[in-house]
């Protein structure tokens, strides 16, 4: 994803809360000045659409921003402007418009990236919440909390790796808690020194930082404080005599092993990471709720109560299990390190860093002795489904959803409204697998952004015609996946599928059409899709 300074970490006060509307350093004595001359004012409308409600700070890179409002679409925006625009802006549009083409519910939704010339602007999604940074200042989080939050934030990394990307800055000041207890991962930005592993191993910093109060600073290539990354002021990591960081264990008590040892070996430069993906399902198995004493303390990555209870994602994918106890866990510790070291040496498995998005779920039952590593599904068989057609035209084309080229695919007819013209409900493709599978994830990559859709289960598979695709609409009503109801991006990714169930036909089901870039009117493209799962 392409370098951007991005906003910063800008508040208000409104009868006791506090509202977040960016991420980064406030301006102090040092930061550069701002232009004033022709800045915009309180009831401007930007582009014919954003109106500009309340400004509420400048950043340390010298952009102003504003609290706004979409006065089509009603709805309140962060509106961050940059003096001059130009070349001098390209960066942040760049890093905007790519981080638009993502849409996933733990990433700051970026909804406009406008040049001007004498200026640029990006709007974004509002946050009514804190950072990670304000809240962990009031006091750490537990380690069901500190848990939740990595999860999230690994969740939001996964869907960025999947589409090739890199968010390059992830810290306490980019990832934001809403007051509705939603975790978003902000502000992009990234240059040649950052890699999905350093996204990977931020993860292990965000754990240590809500657990312990305090940022690890690890070395390359986990960049440490620096102005304008939103560092600077977070407390460094507790470390010992010859400059080696302390494990949260050492720290805080109260953090269970299997919590310390997954951060420590995210953060140890020796080990490497697991792909994004493996790292979002193994932190959402370990999301449980307050009262974890169900878990077992002694060692890592394995719940103690029910023995069916699924291994670790990190476990399948050949990630370290360190040994922590009493001398009576010796032996166990060593068959899980054999077990790692034949994993490793396997030369048939995949290699889990090349695995697009998985959603948070377990891999296996743990009777399996070789649990199925999720990677991508081979869809069998996929059609154009037009229950309100009776022409039947717009069916051709279907085959290139999945010939694995994004450069290419099946569009609809062009029609004068988003809803189809009123002609008709919906258009979808159907998707077989060809046997009943676990599903992790569903990407579907468009020509344009602006679609409404949401996908769906079901068990017929009639033919082809009218009356066939009336048939099966009307069966397949279960909604699966996080469902997504507004896109903003070009790539919808649908996770959070029920781990105890398995598909095999799936219906990705169209209400509204995005405009047409080439000519006027409404028009769908779906480019690709793809399915992960084991």
């Amino acid at each position: 994803m392409p370098s951007s300074a991005g906003p910063s970490i800008d508040t208000i006060t409104e009868g006791g809360r506090v509202t977040q509307v960016g991420e980064g350093q406030d301006a102090d004595e040092s930061a550069p000045p701002v232009m004033t001359f022709g800045a915009p004012t309180a009831g401007e409308i930007l582009a014919e659409r954003y109106e500009l409600v309340e400004h509420i700070n400048n950043d340390s890179a010298g952009r102003l921003v504003w609290r706004g409002v979409d006065v089509v679409l009603r709805r309140p925006v962060a509106v961050v402007l940059r003096y001059p625009g130009g070349e001098s802006a390209t960066e942040m549009l760049q890093a905007a418009v790519a981080a638009s083409r993502v849409i996933h519910p733990n990433l700051v939704g970026v909804y406009d990236a406008i040049d001007e010339d004498e200026r640029a602007y990006v709007v974004r999604e509002w946050v009514d919440g804190q950072s990670l940074r304000e809240l962990v200042a009031e006091g750490q989080f537990d380690p069901a909390r500190a848990t939740a939050i990595g999860s999230a934030v690994a969740s939001a990394l996964a869907a960025v790796h999947a589409t090739g990307m890199v968010h390059g800055n992830v810290h306490p000041g980019t990832v934001m808690i809403s007051d509705d207890g939603r975790v978003v991962l902000a502000d992009a930005r990234t240059d040649g020194d950052d890699s999905q592993e350093s996204d990977i191993r931020a993860v292990g910093g965000i754990l240590y930082f809500a657990l312990t109060g305090h940022w690890p600073h690890t070395e390359a290539p986990l960049r440490g404080a620096t102005a304008g990354h939103g560092r600077a002021a977070i407390p460094d990591g507790v470390r010992d005599a010859a400059g080696a960081i302390a494990a949260p264990r050492q720290v805080r008590a109260g953090v269970p092993a299997y919590l310390d040892d997954l951060t420590m070996d995210l953060l140890d430069p020796e080990i490497a990471p697991p792909s994004s993906d493996v790292l979002a399902a193994e932190l959402a198995r370990l999301d449980v709720p307050a009262d974890d004493s169900y878990l077992d303390n002694s060692g890592p990555l394995r719940f103690a109560a029910d023995p069916e209870e699924e291994p670790s994602p990190l476990a399948a994918a050949g990630g370290r299990k360190v040994a922590i106890g009493i001398a009576g866990l010796l032996a166990v510790a060593l068959v899980g390190l054999l077990i790692g070291i034949s994993a490793l040496g396997g030369g048939d498995d995949k290699d889990p860093q090349t695995n697009p998005v998985a959603a948070p779920t377990s891999s296996a039952p743990a009777g399996d002795a070789n649990p199925p590593a999720a990677g991508p599904l081979r869809i069998q068989d996929v059609r154009i489904i037009d229950p309100d057609s009776s022409k039947r035209d717009e069916l051709d084309g279907a085959k290139k959803i999945i010939d694995g080229k994004t450069d290419e695919g099946w569009r609809t007819d062009r029609y004068p409204n988003n809803k189809f013209g009123n002609l008709k409900k919906g258009m979808g493709v159907w998707i077989d697998l060809g046997a009943p599978h676990t599903v992790r994830s569903v990407q579907v990559t468009l020509a344009g952004s602006g679609a409404t859709a949401a996908l769906f289960s079901g068990s017929v598979n009639p033919p082809s015609t009218s009356s066939g695709d009336k048939q099966l609409v009307e069966n397949y009503k279960t909604a699966i996946g996080q469902p997504f109801e507004e896109h903003d991006g070009t790539t919808m990714t649908f996770d959070g599928f029920d781990a105890d169930k398995k598909y095999r036909y799936l219906l990705f089901w169209v209400t509204q059409l995005p405009a047409d870039e080439d000519s006027p009117g409404f028009r769908l493209g779906v480019q690709e899709i793809s399915v992960q799962g084991s």
